[in-house]
């Protein structure tokens, strides 16, 4: 038996993460969580004022934060992100990449060669700009952990998002390769696959009554998830809990995936 056995914990200390996407959504939480932990944090989106926001709040709860308006989709904008951020807290631990962007809705033959480019700039490309940046910080601290936000639009077709279901299929197979690539690194790479997530992103689907009706008809608990309820997984996969963990994509949909319609037998 391992003598680390009962030595595994989330606590985050002194560590450093970095949340894409961060100003709001999944991303915000997962900041907002990583700081409680303990972790110093560096927040990334395209918007500043929404940024500092969330900075604002985490600096009232005591938390270290840095926050720095960048588009992960531009590689020279990543690069100055992660130098900045090494430049301060001294190097990068954790990566959440989390940035998205879904500008196509509708049918796929309708879809824009504009809209193909910007939603894998952004979706894919930033993901890889991100992980390649961060890569030599984490292996010279001896090693970290990179977590990409997928979604079940990677796993199964959504309608009118076929675009964004090509990119989120990709951000698996991406997972994936890094996870093997650099396994000898020390790094873990694993992706959270969320179901349908109440945030300002998927506003539409939970807004509009017939949508919103139709998808919870699909989940076996009959609910959309709040945006807190990927903390506990997303802190999981960042701490030494899930240290012989790596490739993995983790659903977190309500149970979307397994395709089970709940009946009354009696």
């Amino acid at each position: 038996m391992s003598e680390h056995r009962n030595s595994f914990t989330t606590n985050l200390k002194d560590k450093v993460a970095l949340i894409t996407g961060a100003s709001r959504g999944i991303g915000r939480a997962i900041a907002e969580a990583y700081a409680a932990a303990g972790a110093r944090v560096v927040l990334a989106a395209r918007k500043a004022e929404a940024l500092e926001a969330v900075a604002e709040v985490i600096r009232k709860q005591g938390g270290e934060v840095l926050a720095i308006p960048t588009h992960v989709g531009h590689p020279e904008e990543v690069d100055a992100l992660v130098a900045r951020a090494v430049e301060t807290f001294g190097g990068i631990d954790i990566l959440v990449n989390n940035a998205a962007t879904n500008p196509h809705f509708g049918p796929i033959l309708t879809a824009e060669p504009s809209h193909w480019d910007k939603t894998f700039e952004v979706n894919v490309k930033g993901y890889f700009y991100t992980a390649r940046a961060c890569h030599p910080h984490m292996k010279r601290r001896g090693g970290g952990k990179i977590i990409n936000i997928a979604s079940i639009a990677g796993k199964r077709p959504q309608p009118g998002m076929g675009v964004y279901c090509v990119t989120k299929a990709a951000v698996l197979m991406l997972t994936e390769v890094l996870a093997a690539e650099l396994a000898s690194d020390n790094i873990q790479v694993n992706a959270i696959v969320p179901g349908f997530i109440r945030t300002r992103f998927s506003r539409v689907l939970w807004e509009t009554p017939t949508l919103h009706d139709t998808i919870v008809q699909q989940i076996p608990q009959r609910r959309m998830a709040e945006p807190d309820e990927l903390i506990g997984l997303a802190l999981f996969l960042a701490s030494e809990a899930s240290n012989y963990m790596t490739g993995t994509a983790l659903p977190i949909d309500g149970g979307l995936l397994i395709g089970y319609s709940p009946m009354k037998l009696s």
